[in-house]
């Protein structure tokens, strides 16, 4: 397969997730679990906004690029910086936190939920590690805070103050939910192969959804949304890999 078709092939895979991640909103159980973790991050983000803004951008005033601003008579322009430094940090703190509840507490209910309609021909054969999967969501978003303030110089660049959350939040969302979305599923070696083989549709996968959360309100929803796009995607790439049906006969699989 040349490397157009792969990447066609790839976005159609892509593409196909996404559909199958809004025709599950049909279901007022799948709304259940979306709203969740969106209302949670509505309730931090306010609170951060009011407890803890003016407190942020107080702290950046005290580091560069801040001081050579105003060191150079432009404190408007370190305090319209300060302010978008907070802000970008309340989304991002707000976002992390909605994707490890919905990494850690609602994707094993979709999981449970599709597992037992249009993915039931997919045998669990992987370890149903809750203490795995909460490792691998906790160590994602410690790498991802991490980056995002290595970073922050970047956003005096233009464009790059949308291209890099953008990008940091693609990482999070592939790197949170794609093992969860697999883990029960998958043995070892399917879980190594298929994240070699589709490394790139997860990011974008990923990234499609880091777009969706800059959209007004509906960013509430998008850390469930991306949940039920790994699993949809995961779960479907498992099949594919594995030929069809493998299905479970009295816990074994046959």
């Amino acid at each position: 397969m040349g490397r157009d078709q792969e990447w066609v092939t790839h976005m159609n895979e892509v593409m196909l997730a996404l559909a199958r991640t809004f025709a599950s909103l049909r279901s007022p159980r799948v709304w259940l679990y979306v709203l969740m973790p969106a209302l949670f991050s509505l309730l931090l983000g306010i609170g951060l906004a009011v407890w803890a803004l003016e407190a942020m951008v107080q702290q950046m005033m005290e580091y560069p690029p801040m001081t050579l601003l105003v060191g150079w008579g432009l404190v408007w322009l370190a305090h319209v910086l300060a302010y978008l430094g907070g802000w970008m940090a309340i989304f991002a703190l707000a976002y992390m936190s909605a994707s490890l509840l919905a990494a850690i507490v609602i994707m094993p209910l979709l999981l449970k939920h599709l597992s037992a309609g249009a993915y039931r021909d997919v045998a669990p054969m992987g370890k149903d590690s809750f203490v795995a999967a909460t490792v691998n969501s906790l160590l994602a978003a410690f790498l991802f805070m991490f980056a995002w303030l290595v970073t922050i110089p970047l956003w005096l660049i233009p464009g790059f103050s949308l291209l890099v959350p953008l990008l940091l939040m693609g990482w999070l969302n592939r790197k949170t939910f794609a093992y969860d979305a697999l883990s029960l599923h998958a043995t070892a070696d399917e879980w190594h192969a298929l994240r070699r083989q589709h490394r790139l549709p997860l990011f974008m996968l990923g990234l499609s959804m880091a777009l969706l959360a800059h959209v007004p309100l509906v960013g509430l929803l998008v850390p469930a949304l991306a949940a039920l796009s790994f699993v949809h995607y995961g779960l479907e790439a498992l099949r594919r890999s594995r030929g069809g049906a493998i299905v479970s006969v009295e816990g074994e699989q046959v």
